[in-house]
């Protein structure tokens, strides 16, 4: 068979499949082998590394914020907080029936401690991501909510629990 893989008039290169028998015959090659490369550049890489701020997700942000605020509250109070768990939700239970009925939609939910299950700080993320004042004011406004939920499963004020709470509601 003739070897066609010199570059032709339109500067397009044929390489013809091998012949039975031979190396490589049989053989598929993907489709990232098979794809054409243009201009030599290869595959390209990520966009952003994962170690960037920026990759991560609104949703991974707002746990970050959720954390730190948890974090910061074990510091102030200590061993008050040590069986509580912090949990994200996305939206409340029964959102539809709380809007249809014209209630105040919640911004999260506190469970007491019962037997074998610690007690635990539920925050939905959307409620409060919509209630925002601004996106840069999204991580104080997560703060305050975890204030105001620690606050009222401890029974004490939000601003003797956090010196730094400003109640934006």
């Amino acid at each position: 068979m003739q070897d066609r893989s010199t570059p032709g008039p339109s500067g397009l290169s044929i390489r013809p499949l091998p012949p039975a028998g031979e190396q490589g015959a049989g053989q598929r090659r993907g489709f990232r082998e098979r794809r054409r490369n243009r201009h030599g550049r290869g595959l390209r890489g990520e966009i952003m590394p994962a170690i960037l701020p920026g990759s991560r997700t609104r949703g991974e942000r707002f746990e970050d914020w959720v954390l730190d605020s948890a974090d910061r509250l074990q510091e102030l109070r200590g061993s008050e907080l040590d069986n509580v768990e912090y949990v994200v939700e996305e939206i409340p239970p029964g959102l539809e029936k709380i809007l249809r009925d014209g209630g105040r939609v919640p911004q999260g939910n506190v469970s007491r401690a019962a037997r074998g299950r610690p007690a635990r700080i539920t925050i939905y993320r959307r409620v409060v991501e919509t209630e925002a004042p601004s996106a840069g004011e999204a991580q104080d406004l997560v703060h305050d909510v975890v204030v105001e939920y620690t606050a009222a499963l401890l029974n004490v004020e939000p601003e003797s629990l956090d010196p730094y709470y400003r109640g934006y509601r």
